[in-house]
């Protein structure tokens, strides 16, 4: 399924406190705090000049996040971010003095930080990096994850010594339990999706996905044309078009969100202009992206910036697997988790079908933007889909 853009928003200016969340200053600020984390290298920026080929476009350029900062996904800039800054806040506020990155690992600040547990719901990723930036602050984490969470990605979650507490149902039910619990013990919430009420701390989750979007400008020869970003409640989406939409202004690219047909809930809500939640059905293999309600900052960017909004199936997400670990011609292989390369997935579902390569004006001199949000979080899932073990398809 696809769609244009006809919400009455769109192409209005983002709102102030949007525009502030996802601008210049506040992206050079999550630069900054990357500089002093270990194991922060940019991401590469990989090109696939022989698919750019077989699908008549100049370039596809793929950002390839599954290598990010150990954790393996996007995932790890905004949770552990978001907890770190939270951190800081706090020990300005009883110390009465501004504190910064370099402290971070002081007696003073980890005693402070000792105090505070940081709660989440999560399909596996936004946990991970929650429970990350907990552990390296000397913080306590508790993770919420729902029954279609392997055991594999909660034992990757534990080992950053998070308590992990299953939910029956979905992951809206975690989301739900998550907010309950840490309500009733005073624990801090740190969501990447928002709902009435609740938006501050999901916006600093979606600024710390900002840092890919610089790098990837100052890794392309050329800035992009269009862009396809995968979704699930929409932070990775939104914070991808909002910041492009800052720093380029009006030769900004063309922008599609591309959701799970089985959980197209950004979709629908675009469909009806309203936020709109999508009734539970049979579940996806695109795991990351399995949400049926968005997030409320999260529409109201995309109702402004994202140009398109379209649907990929079941077979879509596997065969894009298969298809980047085994590349056309010289391209190099990549090594893509279920919904890692779901954006590679709308576009080659958008070139092949002649009504929507037009509507977005995709041609012989187009410039692709991807983005690999995840790596094989799952390496047994992984092989078994592929054929492949991740190992085998890097060598």
């Amino acid at each position: 399924m696809f769609i244009l853009n006809t919400n009455a928003d769109y192409r209005r200016p983002l709102e102030p406190a949007d525009a502030a969340i996802l601008g210049l200053d506040a992206a050079a600020g999550v630069e900054r705090h990357l500089s002093f984390r270990d194991q922060h290298a940019e991401t590469p920026l990989v090109s696939l000049p022989a698919l750019a080929a077989e699908t008549g476009v100049a370039a596809i350029h793929l950002k390839d996040e599954g290598q990010r900062l150990g954790l393996g996904s996007f995932k790890a800039l905004g949770g552990a971010y978001a907890v770190i800054r939270l951190v800081l806040e706090e020990a300005e506020a009883r110390l009465g003095r501004p504190v910064d990155m370099p402290e971070l690992y002081s007696p003073d600040i980890r005693k402070i930080a000792g105090t505070m547990t940081f709660a989440c719901a999560t399909d596996g990723n936004h946990g991970r990096s929650v429970a990350q930036g907990a552990e390296l602050v000397g913080a306590r984490a508790a993770i919420f994850v729902h029954a279609g969470v392997s055991d594999e990605r909660v034992a990757a979650i534990a080992r950053f010594g998070a308590a992990m507490i299953r939910v029956a149902g979905s992951y809206d039910d975690s989301v739900k339990e998550a907010a309950r619990v840490a309500d009733e013990r005073n624990w801090t919430i740190v969501s990447d999706t928002s709902w009435p009420g609740y938006e501050r701390i999901p916006g600093l989750v979606m600024q710390g996905y900002t840092a890919l979007v610089r790098e990837a400008l100052r890794q392309m020869p050329a800035p992009p044309t269009h862009v396809f970003i995968q979704s699930g409640v929409g932070g990775i989406a939104a914070a991808v078009a909002g910041h492009l939409a800052i720093m380029l202004g009006e030769r900004r690219p063309v922008f599609a969100v591309v959701d799970p047909a089985r959980a197209a809930c950004l979709f629908e809500t675009a469909r009806a202009g309203r936020p709109v939640t999508v009734p539970h059905g049979e579940p996806t293999v695109m795991a990351m992206l399995e949400c049926y309600e968005p997030s409320l900052v999260a529409w109201r960017i995309l109702s402004r910036v994202a140009d398109a909004f379209m649907t990929v199936g079941e077979e879509d997400a596997v065969a894009v697997m298969r298809r980047l670990a085994n590349p056309l011609g010289t391209d190099p292989a990549v090594v893509a988790g279920e919904s890692g390369g779901v954006g590679l997935a709308g576009f080659l579902k958008a070139v092949a079908d002649p009504e929507v390569k037009a509507a977005l004006s995709i041609g012989a001199e187009s410039r692709i933007l991807l983005v690999n949000t995840e790596g094989a979080t799952d390496p047994g899932k992984y092989q078994e889909i592929v054929g492949l073990s991740p190992c085998e398809v890097v060598r």
